[in-house]
């Protein structure tokens, strides 16, 4: 089941908290680009899209959007001061060096080695893999932001991917609708729950083991 816009943005704004001041983030299409807009404009944040800025700031309020000024999703976006525009080159140039910091990526699965499947269901037809093996390969965080489970119910956090695979080993972190879990040395460790599911709740809907820390946070 998809999720409803408030818990989208509720999934960005606790993301938002992992975003430390002063690095540079790339945020992928989807939950991910609500992300920009609760990142403080003190934090000297930037961002960074495939389609060439750095320097990307939050969403345009409605009426005031430029034509020519979008995200690598075709979302129209602001900029920060300091911002600059560069050729895609350049901008996946600056992935593959490994200038990145943080990638937010969404995704399909998500496996308890930290596999991420986020481009293809086969048989469907979809727009390509875009920047995604390049940005989970050379970022020094990957965020994985996505539902916990699928339309049928099914986990999308398992012990094995079936899905075609972006990357393997891939994923620091996954955040969803019910829960932050940490993806350390293969292992899944549940570091919060979100409001109003309980730790019973995120292990039912989770197709691998979780380590359960003594302490769990909640995020409302």
């Amino acid at each position: 089941m998809g999720l409803g816009i408030e818990t989208r943005h509720r999934i960005a704004r606790r993301a938002a908290l992992e975003i430390d001041r002063g690095t540079i983030v790339n945020l992928g299409i989807g939950i991910p680009t609500l992300v920009a807009d609760y990142i403080p404009n003190d934090h000297g944040v930037m961002l960074h899209t495939e389609n060439g800025i750095l320097g990307m700031g939050g969403s345009p309020e409605k009426g005031k959007e430029d034509g020519n000024l979008s995200n690598a999703g075709g979302y129209p976006v602001t900029l920060i001061s300091g911002a600059s525009y560069f050729d895609s080159a350049t901008a996946f140039g600056i992935i593959r060096r490994g200038l990145l910091d943080i990638t937010v990526l969404g995704a399909l699965e998500v496996s308890e080695r930290g596999d991420i499947a986020n481009w293809i269901v086969p048989g469907k037809r979809v727009p390509g893999m875009g920047g995604a093996i390049d940005l989970a390969q050379k970022s020094k965080k990957v965020i994985v932001l996505m539902n916990h489970t699928d339309k049928e119910g099914n986990p999308k956090i398992v012990k094995q991917c079936k899905l075609p695979l972006t990357v393997q080993k891939g994923a620091h972190m996954i955040i969803t609708e019910k829960a932050v879990i940490d993806v350390m040395d293969g292992k899944l460790v549940l570091r919060e729950i979100m409001h109003p599911y309980t730790v019973d709740d995120v292990v039912k809907s989770t197709g691998a083991s979780l380590e359960i820390l003594d302490q769990i946070g909640t995020f409302q």
